[in-house]
């Protein structure tokens, strides 16, 4: 129950910050915005503030924002006065109309930034050069050898034959050539570093390894609040693309009948994983939160019809040849774009269900 939960409040918030991307650009662009609901219809109640009708429907997550004249097919015909034309979305000009389209990847994008960029401040697992020691274990030989947290190994001496390190499977790899045989640790606390003997187990614990320590080449590096937007910025960027390619090559191998190489994962595989992260923090959390926002970002902007970024194709095609696509023939690609989409969730959501039993 508590995954659920969590995965309907996760999910709620980024089709929510998306739907409010759309709401105040609309807004902006003087788009009269008639319904702004949380939750998916059948409606339970609304309150009315100017305009706009804010309502709570039954399916409590995510949300939605309905525009008038969201789609031409719903005010061609009509005899609309000026002031209800300027207030139109259908009768607005195609620079303003990409605005409002492409608002909600914008705001998913820059939640997922915003997190990214406090996770920089809280401090992120950064590749070093050097090996440290992250835990030790009692009764261990690094134990008995006076061997601490935070402690960097230098280099190894075997038969005064010294070897400096830099990766955390040169230390294994030589703790385990020599177990049962006296070496010697360089190690570095502070700013001199020092020697140490000690003598790998042959048969250690399980899980402890021949020294038994646990060794990283990571350091949680933070980021000031001058450095983390920037450095948040980069990497959310750098997300952005990788999910763009990995969502080309997922899409590309779909349609050509190829094996996936990635894993898809549906709403229940989502919800395992929003599950799983939840356990293990609030850090892990915002962690996931901000890459799906970041993904939704770039499913929506695809060129696909009912998403945001097939409906920017048509609005550009409007652009350029100066004439609007058939009210009619728009409308049903949207509609046949939706029923495919839904297909292929409900398609994923079996798989998920299936290997959620295997």
């Amino acid at each position: 129950m508590f995954t659920v939960l969590i995965f309907f409040i996760v999910l709620s918030v980024l089709v929510i910050i998306h739907e409010l991307g759309h709401f105040f650009a609309a807004k902006l662009q003087g788009i009269k915005v008639e319904e702004f609901g949380f939750g998916i219809p059948p409606r339970i109640f609304g309150i009315r503030f100017g305009e706009t009708l804010y309502s709570l429907n039954l399916l409590p997550f995510g949300g939605f924002v309905r525009v008038f004249g969201e789609e031409e097919a719903q005010v061609e015909g009509r005899k609309l006065t000026a002031a209800e034309k300027k207030r139109s979305f259908a009768h607005k000009k195609p620079w303003q109309k990409a605005i409002v389209l492409v608002a909600g990847v914008v705001l998913n994008f820059v939640l997922g930034w915003v997190i990214v960029s406090y996770l920089f401040i809280q401090g992120v697992p950064t590749p070093t050069d050097t090996v440290h020691i992250e835990e030790i274990a009692a009764d261990s030989p690094a134990d008995f050898a006076g061997l601490k947290a935070d402690d960097v190994i230098e280099a190894v001496i075997v038969d005064s034959v010294r070897t400096d390190v830099d990766e955390t499977q040169d230390i294994a790899t030589l703790s385990q050539e020599n177990a049962g045989e006296e070496i010697t640790l360089v190690i570095r606390r502070g700013e001199d570093p020092f020697k140490t003997a000690i003598i790998p187990r042959a048969n250690p614990p399980e899980g402890e390894g021949s020294l038994g320590i646990v060794i990283t080449n990571f350091e949680i590096k933070q980021y000031s609040l001058v450095e983390a937007p920037v450095k948040g910025l980069i990497e959310s960027a750098r997300m952005t693309g990788l999910i763009g390619r990995e969502l080309g090559k997922t899409l590309f191998r779909f349609v050509t009948f190829q094996e996936q190489e990635a894993e898809i994962a549906g709403p229940v595989g989502i919800a395992r994983l929003t599950g799983q992260a939840a356990a293990q923090g609030i850090d892990a959390l915002l962690q996931l939160v901000g890459l799906l926002s970041l993904n939704l970002a770039v499913i929506n902007i695809l060129p696909f019809p009912a998403l945001d970024g097939g409906r920017l194709v048509f609005v550009i095609y409007e652009w350029i040849t100066k004439r609007k696509v058939n009210a009619q023939i728009e409308q049903r690609l949207n509609f046949a774009g939706f029923a495919l989409l839904i297909s292929l969730l409900i398609f994923v959501t079996i798989s998920d269900i299936i290997k959620l039993f295997n």
